[in-house]
Order: C-alpha cells, then sequence, then structure tokens
C-alpha cells in the first residue's frame, strides 16, 4: 500500500448551500477541498452518474478538470446500470459521463452497483461487453464494479465475468463481521481472485463518527488523540489488497482531518484491532436503524418519502431526545411525504445495501414522529 495514494476524494457527499437540496452544491467551498486535497499530495476522484443529481460530475469538472492537468489526477466513474433500457444506452452514458466530467477518458470505470436486481439488467444490456471494449480502446484504464449483495453473488460474477480489475466494496469495522452484509466473507473472495479492492462506505454514511460517548469511551482509553473517523478509515486501509479507501467529505474540517489520517497513516494494531472489535458490538447496539445514507432507495419509492433522512432523525431522536428532531421531521415532511404514508410496497427493499426492512422501520419513525 502507498499512503500517498490510498486515499481518495469520494464525491457522494459534497457541502451543500441548502441541506435539503442535493443539487445545491457549494462549487466554491468543494473548490478550496480539492486544493487542499491536491497540495498534500492525494489525486484519486470517485464520482457517479446518479451523486447529487448529476451536480457532482458538474463539481468535479468546475474544480479539478478545467483547473489541473489531466495527467495531475485520476478519475472513477460508473455505468449507470438503473437506467439502461437497450445495449446502445452504454455508449450514450459513457459519452456524455465524459463530457460532463471535462475528460477524454476514466481511470477506473465501474458497473454501478452490481446486485441481484441490477444485474440482470446489466447482462441483458450487454454491460460486461461494452467494459471490454473501453478497456481495449483505452478509455478506461481499469474496469471494475461496485457491489452491495451477498458473497454467493459476489462470486458467481467473478468466476462468470474474469475480465474485473477491481472490485468497489462497502467495508468498514461495523459491517466487517455482520451476518447480513458480510463484508469480511466479500473481501477475502475479491482477495481469492486477485482483485485489487476499493472501499466505500468505511464511515458507513458519517454513522461512525458520530457514536455516543459510552461507545466511544474504550477508543478514547487506547488513545485519546483520535478521531472517530481515524479509527475507521484506518481499518480500512489496514486490509489487505486495498487500493484506495473513499471519504465523502461535507466540510473543509472533514478533509483536514483525513488528510492528517493517511499523511502519517499507521496500520492498526493488533491491539487496536481488538478494540475496535468490542467498539462495534457497541455500536451495533447504539445506533437504532443501521442506514448508511446511501439514497439508492429513495429513487426508487413511489411515494417520495425522504427514508434516509428520516432515519437518520429517528437515529438522532433515540439517542439524545429532545424536541429539535421532531421540527426538522415536520419540515421535511412538508416539502416530501411523512413516514406514516408509506405503502409498505416494498420497492425500495431491492436497492437497499445494509439490506434493511425499511417499510417497518418507517412504522417506528412514523409512531416517533407522526403521533401527537
Amino acid at each position: 500500500m502507498k499512503e500517498k495514494e490510498i486515499f481518495g476524494f469520494g464525491m457522494m457527499r459534497l457541502p451543500l448551500l441548502n441541506p435539503n437540496d442535493q443539487k445545491s452544491v457549494d462549487f466554491n467551498l468543494v473548490k478550496e477541498m480539492v486544493d487542499y486535497y491536491m497540495s498534500h499530495g492525494f489525486n484519486y476522484f470517485d464520482t457517479s452518474y446518479a451523486y447529487h443529481e448529476g451536480q457532482s460530475e458538474a463539481a468535479f469538472k468546475k474544480a479539478v478538470s478545467d483547473r489541473y492537468p489531466r495527467e495531475s489526477y485520476k478519475l472513477a466513474d460508473k455505468m449507470p446500470t438503473w437506467l439502461l433500457t437497450k445495449s446502445e444506452d452504454n455508449q450514450k452514458y459513457f459519452d456524455e459521463m465524459l463530457k460532463r466530467n471535462g475528460v477524454n477518458y476514466f481511470d477506473n470505470f465501474f458497473i454501478h452497483n452490481i446486485n441481484q436486481a441490477w444485474l440482470p439488467i446489466a447482462e441483458k444490456n450487454k454491460t460486461f461487453d461494452f467494459m471490454e471494449k473501453i478497456k481495449k480502446e483505452g478509455k478506461a484504464k481499469q474496469i471494475g464494479f461496485s457491489f452491495h449483495d451477498q458473497p454467493e453473488l459476489l462470486e458467481k460474477v467473478l468466476d462468470k465475468y474474469p475480465i474485473f480489475d477491481f472490485v468497489q466494496l462497502e467495508l468498514n469495522y461495523l459491517d466487517w463481521e455482520d451476518p447480513i452484509l458480510n463484508a469480511k466473507k466479500c473481501h477475502e473472495i475479491c482477495v481469492k481472485h486477485g482483485l485489487k479492492i476499493f472501499v466505500m462506505e468505511p464511515l458507513k454514511g458519517g454513522s461512525l463518527v458520530n457514536l455516543p460517548e459510552h461507545v466511544i469511551k474504550p477508543l478514547k482509553n487506547v488513545n485519546p488523540n483520535l478521531s472517530l473517523a481515524n479509527w475507521a478509515l484506518r481499518f480500512a486501509a489496514s486490509q489487505e489488497n486495498v487500493e484506495v479507501v473513499l471519504s465523502g467529505m461535507t466540510s473543509m474540517e472533514d478533509m483536514k482531518d483525513n488528510t492528517d489520517t493517511f499523511t502519517n497513516f499507521k496500520p492498526l494494531t493488533d491491539k487496536e484491532t481488538e478494540t475496535l472489535e468490542c467498539v462495534s458490538d457497541k455500536v451495533r447496539e447504539s445506533i437504532p436503524i443501521p442506514c448508511s445514507y446511501c439514497k439508492y432507495c429513495v429513487e426508487h419509492c413511489p411515494s417520495n418519502i425522504p427514508i434516509p433522512e428520516f432515519f437518520n432523525l429517528y437515529n438522532a431522536q433515540e439517542q439524545s431526545g429532545g424536541t429539535l428532531h421532531k421540527f426538522y421531521y415536520n419540515t421535511l415532511a412538508t416539502t416530501h411525504t411523512k413516514a406514516s404514508e408509506c405503502t409498505e410496497c416494498g420497492e425500495c427493499l431491492n436497492y437497499c445495501t445494509q439490506k434493511l426492512n425499511i417499510p417497518e422501520f418507517m412504522k417506528k419513525v412514523s409512531e416517533t414522529f407522526d403521533m401527537e
């Protein structure tokens, strides 16, 4: 592992001018963050056609490709699998993404989110063939896919399509031994196949940096000077075959802390690993709804319910109480839809990266916030 290359700028959670509008990216702050990141020797950016409703790629162009020479940075983007309706769509979206990012090739290109729901779409529309084509053409230096599903499916895909250079996995200390997400098993499969691993969600959507004091006490006892993000990022970076650890940062403070972690990177010691194993059990107990706020469910909710935001407010209410979370809930419910209006249609279930029973959790949200 090269410490100066392993820290990736994830452009999924950029700073916003309006917290209720994912398109309202604060381009000026993004530029400042990019300049700080690049000036410290890092240069890997990860974006997507879907992030910030298309504005993530726009932010990359404004902050990076319009301002830095192409050879000075590496860029990863992802095929919007869910939008494919025919094989020609692969080229159409690929060309559009090149234009939106202001580049003429991608260093890494992914099939976005291979899972039980979207694998058939990719196969039907010949996306795997397209990935081989763009690599041969030099339009993508390396190819891979991001993955949110069970180890059995990962093994099946890698055996059937031995064309990939890497896999992007959700990997953090909370999901490592989780019996549903099986992060450790997915990691082992990638290692067995000799693939590079790119890590997403090392902070589990920010959940691992917003923990109650009694949970983080063992970490502070080991080293009171380390941030919670430092612990989580170093866990991910310490695993075998990990090439890049992505961090989605919403502030300059996040950027500085993460940059410091990797500028002065030290792999986890055995004692630190044991401490995290104990903490992960406490973390699991402390987070009522372990949502990673990826928002894939929202795109497929016919009722327009802001599911991750409601789950975040519910978690905060359960952990700290007070009346402020109710106020924020009412504001969101006014502009979107109340939790009580969930029809339990189940459309969201195929797209939840955490395999949560969203309709059942939505009932808890409604009981907390909709009842007078």
